[in-house]
């Protein structure tokens, strides 16, 4: 039973979500101000509370009777007491309290029957000051004396009140929150996914909460699989295609160690066969997984970085290693390797050189590679880092690669859950820092 009853709610929408939540408030409010207004309506006061105020009341009423309308306000004031004050006021001026206090009258009346021809009034005061009790009654000429005492007893009234009063304001705060955190705990979920789109896997996100949050889980999901197989088909192509190349161009340098060329010539095509190579290895390497499904290995990447610097300087490059000797930590061993292969390799291509040095401190590990070329312009700093852009401020059109080195460094970084920050040197040249997460001892 308790399952089907919760099955509906848990479909209900956000608007009837929040009309349940009002039409409960007000099923509160009724009830707690019934059970103050029967509490009220059946209080009573002590016998010598009761008849403290019957006496007060028509000792009051006497005297301002026999007292000259001009002097009754200054009468009512010399009969006030701390616990018992009176005010005369005219016919037209008489305000009944909404909060009545029918079995107390009685009480009073019973003890004071003359009370009852004076027309007694008796309420429950609904802000505190002179008393927690309030009433009038009639004089002969019809003008009104209206007093205020405190008693003991009706201090529960006053707290009852205050309850009813704030216990709906209460409850809906309550409830809010509730709701709230129930809507919510999905569209957590559906942020934290938005997060991976396109980064892998689709992670169907399970439909929860209101109807229309539900829609949108529900499109979202759709999305992510759409988007997946779209990156599938994509990847699948580039692979493709960068596969089928390779074949023609290992048939062009097989022809061209056969042929019989000048010199010059043949060393102009090799080398153009070697690009479209490269370039295609570029490609393949930016479409691919990226080494994704490859598990992280515990690897020295200072010494790795040192052994790049050592093969660049063994090709006579101008490549220079300085910092710490071994720096061990997890990471997946060909994307990083890619990843530094390529910074060093752009440093030696446009700036003629490359300083290398790795280093760790508060649970980072960075890899700093540097040159002393013209730089990146700052205006363009954002555009490097995006596949097959090419600085022609930089780059001439016959310059080797396609604009995917540095989009393959910040995504062989990204998985390591690290940073890549380029920035150019005041002295001039380019500095690319790679910061690594540590592991925790």
């Amino acid at each position: 039973m308790a399952g089907g009853l919760a099955f509906p709610l848990r479909r209900l929408g956000l608007p009837e979500r929040l009309l349940a939540v009002l039409l409960l408030v007000l099923i509160v409010e009724f009830a707690a101000n019934s059970f103050l207004f029967d509490r009220m309506n059946s209080f009573e006061l002590r016998r010598d509370d009761a008849e403290r105020i019957a006496q007060t009341l028509v000792l009051a009423t006497r005297t301002l009777d026999r007292a000259e309308p001009d002097k009754r306000k200054a009468v009512a004031k010399a009969l006030s007491t701390d616990g018992f004050g009176i005010e005369w006021v005219s016919p037209g001026e008489r305000q009944r309290g909404s909060l009545g206090l029918a079995n107390l009258r009685a009480q009073v009346i019973a003890i004071q029957p003359e009370l009852a021809l004076a027309d007694l009034e008796l309420h429950l005061e609904q802000l505190p000051g002179r008393g927690n009790i309030g009433g009038s009654v009639r004089l002969t000429d019809a003008s009104v004396v209206r007093f205020h005492t405190h008693a003991n007893a009706a201090s529960k009234l006053r707290v009852g009140r205050i309850v009813s009063m704030l216990l709906p304001t209460l409850l809906l705060i309550a409830l809010a929150w509730v709701l709230l955190r129930a809507t919510l705990r999905p569209l957590r979920d559906l942020i934290c996914a938005t997060r991976h789109l396109g980064s892998g896997p689709p992670r169907p996100v399970p439909e929860r909460g209101p109807d229309e949050l539900r829609s949108l889980i529900r499109a979202l999901n759709e999305m992510q699989e759409r988007i997946h197989q779209s990156l599938l088909d994509r990847t699948q192509t580039m692979l493709a295609i960068g596969h089928d190349l390779k074949t023609p161009l290992a048939r062009m340098r097989l022809r061209l160690d056969e042929s019989v060329l000048e010199p010059e010539v043949r060393e102009g095509i090799s080398h153009d066969i070697d690009e479209m190579r490269m370039l295609l290895e570029s490609l393949q390497a930016y479409v691919d997984s990226d080494g994704r499904n490859i598990p992280a290995e515990r690897i020295d990447i200072a010494v790795m970085a040192e052994t790049l610097v050592d093969a660049a300087a063994d090709h006579g490059a101008d490549a220079t290693y300085h910092g710490i000797s071994n720096l061990e930590m997890r990471v997946r061993p060909v994307a990083i390797r890619r990843a530094l292969s390529n910074l060093i390799e752009n440093a030696l291509h446009y700036g003629g050189n490359a300083r290398v040095q790795v280093r760790s401190g508060e649970g980072v590990a960075e890899i700093v590679v540097e040159d002393d070329g013209p730089g990146i312009p700052q205006e363009r700093m954002a555009d490097v880092l995006q596949p097959f852009v090419r600085l022609d401020t930089a780059r001439s059109r016959d310059t080797a690669g396609m604009g995917l080195g540095l989009p393959i460094v910040r995504k062989a970084v990204g998985m390591e859950n690290g940073t890549l920050d380029l920035l150019n040197r005041p002295e001039g040249g380019l500095r690319a820092t790679i910061r690594l997460p540590l592991p925790a001892n």
